[in-house]
């Protein structure tokens, strides 16, 4: 039995617990997987540090929190000096390269492009960053399809913003196999 951990960390206020959660739809609803998804955040909903935990497997899932993260998203230097010692070797490290400065050293594959500059210049929001950096996760993990990421997107969004969230995903997802190869 496969599982798998992500972490979305970062600051409140970047959509970091909702992009958790669309994965853990995408995982459970369009992938047929089990996925639980569970998150913290700090006394300030925006600003303080804020974290969103998605396990998928396809078993039970035994224990709901993450312990050897596979893929974590840091969206600042202090998540990622916070939360890069609970990546397992061979895992993949995605931050946000105009906010994360300060590489770590270790056994992992760093993707880093600028997430928000490229919500804000290429979708023309930046208050989508939390799905250009949901469309490069699933693009870096693979751990459910391009397809039904899309669907928990779209479903997951007010029909005014179907349009938008579907540029952000996808250019996210672009951004990431180009930052990756």
């Amino acid at each position: 039995m496969s599982r798998y951990e992500l972490r979305f960390s970062g600051s409140g206020g970047q959509g970091l617990i909702t992009a958790g959660i669309i994965m853990a739809k995408a995982a459970s609803i369009y992938e047929g997987k089990q996925a639980v998804q569970s998150q913290s955040y700090g006394p300030e909903a925006r600003g303080g540090s804020s974290k969103s935990e998605v396990i998928i497997s396809d078993g039970p899932i035994d224990y709901p929190k993450a312990t050897t993260v596979d893929a974590l998203l840091a969206m600042t230097q202090e998540a990622c000096d916070k939360y890069t010692h609970d990546l397992k070797d061979g895992g993949i490290l995605l931050v946000d390269s105009d906010l994360v400065k300060n590489l770590p050293q270790g056994n992992f594959k760093i993707v880093s492009f600028p997430i928000i500059n490229t919500a804000k210049t290429d979708v023309g929001r930046e208050i989508v960053a939390n799905i250009v950096a949901l469309g490069a996760m699933v693009a870096l993990t693979g751990q459910v399809s391009r397809e039904n990421a899309e669907k928990a997107v779209l479903s997951s969004v007010p029909e005014a913003f179907i349009e938008l969230n579907r540029k952000a995903f996808s250019i996210g997802f672009e951004r990431a196999l180009a930052a990756s190869a």
